[in-house]
Formats: structure tokens, C-alpha cells, sequence
């Protein structure tokens, strides 16, 4: 049989990825641990323009084999943050938007291309390549990649103080950097988890977990799993919470695309990632 060639939105290759997985969620429950008491940053707004036509704030540099989109606050930081995108690229308006927001609150914020040249998803693809898709881009295999770009901003940019955040298949890459790379400060991983292996609970340092509840390509028992595993091995400061309603790619979407419903938990998380990034960063 041939392959069809479809046109598919974002939320439709969200919506797919739920299907693929095929992990039906169960219910609301925000699951939280470990994490000492501390003053909430102030509320964040973010302009409700589309993302579609956002105007990027930072640029574009070569960083050895990679490139990356950089976005540095107005004064002088030695804190910052690595952000890793999700299948749709480090040239995505939404992650960029992402960034510039995060450098907003005082950090040198970089995006690199953890796909180093090759192409991202694209809502043109076919469904069927997907899955050789994926593992032609492997979360788990970012390690040089982080190196250098660690390098870049300790050499260049002055920086002392590390964090990483990843959405999705970057939320996967978070999680198997933070059991890996001690010099990273800490972690948020929005929607992505490692899943195949028993050594995914030893967390080097702080990380913060975010999840929608109804992200049917992580389970409500894979979520359970991860703090029944963390309490009995993890030994520095994590959280896992979950969003009531929320799907999968649920921080990312444009204010186009929100619901009214949605809006004030997309809200939320974003503030909750910068609060968890402020504790520790």
C-alpha cells in the first residue's frame, strides 16, 4: 500500500503522539516531594500575540558542530539555561518564544539543534516513518552535544551556575542528563520521561517533573511509578506535578490555540518551571 501524504496541524501531531504511545492516562492527582519551602517568583505574563509571527529577541551563533539561538538578559548574569526543543525543532517559533521568556527572568538562555542539521518532524511527514524517525533522533544521545554547549557558556558567556529545561522529547534528554551530568545545576522536564531503564531514578540534581493529565503518552501509572521510584532512590530535591485537563505539548501551545479553560494551567506551568529554575539557578 502507498503512502498518503496528509497536512496535519500541531495539535494533530500532538494528539497522534497520544495514539502512538498508546499510555492512557487516569485521572487528576499532583504528586509533590522533597522540595523545601520557598517564596514564589512574582506572576509572569506573556504576550498574547501569535507565536506563529513571533519576533525572536536573541540570535543565532555557531558553536562548534552545532547551532544555537541565544537570548541574554539586559544586565549582566553568570546564571543560565539550556533549553532543549521538542521533535519540531530548535527553530520553532513556540521554543524560541520559550527562551526569550526565560532570559527575561535574568538568565543567558540557549537553544541548541540536539539535531545537529538533520531535519525536526514536520506536519508533513508520514505518520508511517515516524517511529524510524525516532530512532535516527535518540533523546539519549545528546551527551556530546550538552558538553559543548556547557563548554560555550562557562568559556564564553562567564556562566557559574547551569540549568536545563526540555519539552517532550527534550523532557526526555532532561531526564537522562540530569542522572548523567553533575554540572548541571537543575532540571525541569515538561512531559518527557525515560521509561526503559532501572537506573532512571538516581537524580544527580534538582529536577522538577511536569505533566498533563490527559497525556495519553505518559500514563497516570507511569507517573505513580516515577515517585514511588524516586522516594526510595532519589536523594536530592525533585517535584512531579500534574496539570488537571492538560495534553500532551500543553505549555508550548499558542494563545491561538488555548482554550479558555486551559489558559490558566498553561500559565501555571510556565511560572512553576521559572519558580523551580529561580530555587536552584
Amino acid at each position: 500500500m502507498g503512502k498518503s501524504r496528509i497536512q496535519l496541524t500541531t495539535n494533530q501531531i500532538r494528539e497522534f503522539l497520544e495514539i502512538f504511545f498508546n499510555a492512557p492516562g487516569k485521572g487528576s492527582h499532583e504528586l509533590q516531594s522533597t522540595t523545601p519551602g520557598f517564596q514564589m517568583a512574582d506572576p509572569f505574563l506573556y504576550d498574547t500575540g501569535e507565536r506563529s509571527r513571533y519576533g525572536c529577541l536573541g540570535h543565532e551563533v555557531q558553536i562548534e558542530h552545532i547551532k544555537a539561538y541565544v537570548c541574554r538578559p539586559s544586565f549582566f548574569t553568570d546564571k543560565a539555561v539550556i533549553v532543549i526543543h521538542d521533535i519540531f525543532g530548535w527553530l520553532f517559533p513556540d521554543i524560541r518564544y520559550i527562551v526569550d521568556l526565560i532570559a527575561g527572568h535574568g538568565y543567558i538562555t540557549i537553544c541548541p539543534d540536539f539535531f545537529k542539521g538533520t531535519d525536526p518532524w514536520k506536519t508533513t511527514d508520514h505518520w508511517a516513518d515516524f517511529a524510524d524517525w525516532m530512532k535516527a533522533h535518540d533523546p539519549m544521545k545528546v551527551d556530546k552535544e550538552a558538553d559543548v554547549v556547557l563548554k560555550y557558556l562557562k568559556e564564553q558567556c562567564d556562566a557559574k551556575k547551569i540549568g536545563i529545561v526540555g519539552f517532550s522529547w527534550g523532557g526526555m534528554a532532561v531526564h537522562h542528563l540530569m542522572l548523567k551530568n553533575p554540572e548541571l545545576t537543575a532540571g525541569v522536564s515538561l512531559y518527557g520521561i525515560i521509561r526503559d531503564s532501572e537506573e532512571r531514578y538516581n537524580l544527580l540534581n534538582p529536577t522538577f517533573f511536569i505533566f498533563g493529565e490527559k497525556d495519553h503518552t505518559i500514563s497516570y501509572d507511569q507517573i505513580t511509578l516515577l515517585e514511588e521510584k524516586l522516594k526510595q532512590y532519589c536523594k536530592v530535591a525533585y517535584k512531579i506535578k500534574v496539570y488537571p485537563g492538560q495534553v500532551h505539548g500543553f505549555a508550548q501551545l499558542k494563545p491561538e490555540d488555548m482554550k479558555p479553560e486551559d489558559k490558566p494551567y498553561i500559565e501555571e506551568a510556565r511560572k512553576d518551571m521559572i519558580d523551580w529554575i529561580k530555587i536552584f539557578i
